[in-house]
């Protein structure tokens, strides 16, 4: 067959694993195209991508406390919420295993029907951050009469997400492999060689809607709140071009 007519293909191939999902997408071109390699390659080449997909918990909350007030002095609202602030922080902080910082601060008019300034309203804003879930969830209960739980995120930690990619660096580069050796295979090349690999990956957080509901839920108490984070899909893919080698 010659090598200028060598027809474009797309072959999608889907093979799951047992822990991770593994989608592949062959592209094979003549080595006269407009894209890929230099006009004068000698061998024609293949673009191919594997990507694995494994699914974590979530190991992280972030809770964030806030207060509001609202007075006919802009001053005076400033000076409760700073009020506020201080003393919950005060109460937060030294405990082990919870980062506890503060977080936005703001004073705002409120004008009425003729635009004039009618009162003042303000909002500060507290942030628990943790992996023991059952410590925060304690601590933001102590601190709910002053500053109620307004949000709650839930997310992977950097270095469990780098352990996770690790391994699916592994699977992936294991798939892209296999795929390289079928199509080298299925078109009658006798091997492949690799001219450029590159990575990419992407995260995509579920969270039950049952779950946020109750997450949201806010606390009445010194006990806290049960939290139940949900899970996040962690991929990793390997896109690279080969080219497919005759026999000399």
């Amino acid at each position: 067959m010659s090598f200028n007519r060598l027809a474009k293909l797309r072959i999608p191939v889907f093979r799951p694993f047992a822990t991770m999902a593994v989608a592949a997408a062959l592209f094979a071109g003549a080595a006269h195209a407009d894209s890929g390699p230099a006009k004068n390659t000698k061998f024609p080449y293949a673009s191919l991508r594997a990507e694995a997909v494994t699914e974590v918990a979530h190991d992280t909350v972030r809770i964030t406390l806030a207060a509001e007030v609202r007075d006919s002095e802009q001053t005076q609202v400033a000076s409760t919420l700073s009020r506020t602030v201080d003393s919950v922080m005060k109460d937060l902080k030294g405990t082990e295993g919870v980062k506890v910082t503060s977080g936005n601060f703001q004073v705002w008019p409120m004008s009425d029907r003729d635009g004039r300034i009618s009162d003042w309203r303000g909002r500060a804003e507290v942030i628990l951050e943790s992996t023991d879930f059952e410590a925060a969830s304690k601590l933001a209960g102590q601190v709910s009469d002053r500053m109620p739980i307004s949000n709650l995120a839930f997310s992977v930690a950097p270095e469990t997400r780098a352990r996770h990619e690790e391994d699916l660096l592994q699977e992936a580069a294991t798939a892209f492999r296999k795929r390289a050796e079928a199509l080298t295979q299925a078109f009658g090349y006798s091997s492949y060689s690799v001219r450029e690999i590159t990575l990419g990956g992407s995260g995509a957080a579920y969270q039950p809607e049952g779950r946020r509901m109750m997450a949201m839920a806010p606390a009445d108490s010194a006990s806290g709140i049960p939290l139940e984070g949900g899970t996040e899909r962690i991929s990793l893919a390997v896109e690279g071009t080969i080219f497919l080698n005759t026999k000399e």
